[in-house]
């Protein structure tokens, strides 16, 4: 079907009134603010001061390029990316390639990460609570169970919007309760990277830039928003949302350098450093930065099978989408696996291990072929890229390429 009459058919099916213009571009940011990126973020403060603020603001604007051309995607086809993916080429060879890639990486890789956000989220709960992990763990998954076979888009969507909410009000509250030094912070968004940097540097951009947000993002823009005159809308979306996502992880760098750079002390884990805080802050900082952990483990619970579940549904062509059996099944295994290995202290490090292999390869490849399918002007029609989109992809491209290729090489280089 046409570019013009497919979307003249939908806009007669869009309802008068506007729906809340906010929502896709948050379950972005509810993946990847999860318990990894608070690691990421406490150990880059804890060693480096503010020296490596810069880096998440590059990550947060190559994400917004990414993440724009995936919703501009939707809107212009009605297609998600995996859907899309599909279409880019009728020999068998190089679909079946691209459908394993895509599974492997997706699938398999959220299954791997699963049980970190299970018990990232379980911890945070142990930070306010009295329960225990191994209860928390089982709450955390069956609330993420329960809010996904509810099979409303909308409600997940808000759930998420909340938690991020909440994550924004914890940290940002927990940076002006430890007082920082504004002048030093200020410092670190110019451009320098410290001596012993590198590994820390390249892991706040791949825990910023993943893989699974370009499907997850793109199905959530095809099920809020059918007309590419909703794109301003996404664009706003995304600006708000992931420029959120950005504030929280340069709050957690900012806590953990004014509390620990240049000590003796060094958390390991987002855990330790918020059981840490509590001689040098007090319990309220404490208690909020729990309750942002317990929000960062629980909203990347949700997304991470819901994200698997998109792109498999996606890739496969299955049509029914939330609501075919074969969705539930990817999203429930995936649940399933990570509380398995979170009740059980199962080592995943094997699967993990093939999951960032399967990650470095398919980060390069899923943008390039973004942006190949964003210069189709038959299927793009006028939301097609302009020149300044292409070389902004181009850049982007080049970086997320050398971040595949080196996250596959560090795993030898160990």
């Amino acid at each position: 079907m046409c570019f013009v009459s497919r979307h003249r058919e939908a806009a007669a099916m869009v309802p008068k009134i506007r729906r809340l213009s906010l929502g896709p571009g948050f379950l972005v940011t509810a993946a990847f603010i999860g318990p990894g990126t608070i690691t990421t973020c406490s150990l880059a403060g804890a060693n480096f001061g503010y020296a490596l603020i810069f880096v998440l603001v590059f990550s947060v604007v190559t994400t917004l390029i990414l993440q724009e051309m995936t919703g501009r995607l939707s809107l212009a086809t009605g297609e998600d990316l995996g859907q899309s993916l599909r279409h880019l080429s009728k020999k068998p060879l190089r679909r079946g390639l691209l459908v394993v890639l895509t599974l492997s990486s997706i699938t398999f890789g959220c299954a791997a990460y699963e049980a970190g956000n299970i018990i990232g989220g379980s911890l945070g709960l142990e930070m306010v609570s009295s329960l225990s992990p191994k209860i928390g763990v089982i709450l955390i998954s069956a609330l993420s169970i329960l809010l996904l076979g509810l099979r409303k888009y909308w409600l997940i969507e808000r759930f998420l919007v909340g938690l991020v909410c909440l994550m924004s009000l914890s940290f940002l509250v927990t940076v002006i309760l430890i007082k920082p030094d504004y002048t030093s912070l200020l410092n670190g968004f110019i451009p320098t990277l410290p001596e012993n940097s590198i590994f820390l540097t390249l892991g706040l951009i791949g825990t910023t830039v993943v893989p699974y947000n370009l499907f997850l993002h793109s199905a959530a823009v095809k099920q809020k928003w059918n007309l590419p005159k909703y794109l301003r809308d996404v664009r706003k979306d995304l600006i708000l949302s992931i420029g959120l996502g950005g504030m929280i992880s340069i709050s957690i760098v900012v806590t953990s350098a004014a509390a620990f750079y240049g000590q003796e002390i060094n958390p390991d884990t987002g855990t330790q450093m918020a059981q840490q805080l509590r001689p040098l802050f007090g319990p309220v900082a404490t208690l909020l930065f729990g309750i942002g952990f317990f929000a960062a483990g629980m909203s990347s619970a949700v997304t991470a099978p819901y994200a698997a579940a998109f792109a498999s549904s996606g890739i496969l062509g299955w049509k029914e989408g939330l609501h075919s059996n074969k969705f539930r099944a990817i999203w429930l295994g995936v649940i399933l696996i990570g509380l398995l290995v979170s009740l059980f202290d199962l080592s995943p490090l094997a699967v993990i291990v093939f999951a960032q292999v399967a990650n470095g390869l398919l980060l390069p490849v899923a943008s390039v072929i973004l942006l190949l399918l964003l210069n189709n002007r038959n299927r793009m029609g006028a939301y097609v890229n302009n020149w300044k989109q292409n070389l902004l992809g181009s850049l982007v491209i080049s970086l997320v390429s050398f971040m595949g290729i080196w996250n596959i090489l560090r795993l030898f280089l160990k």
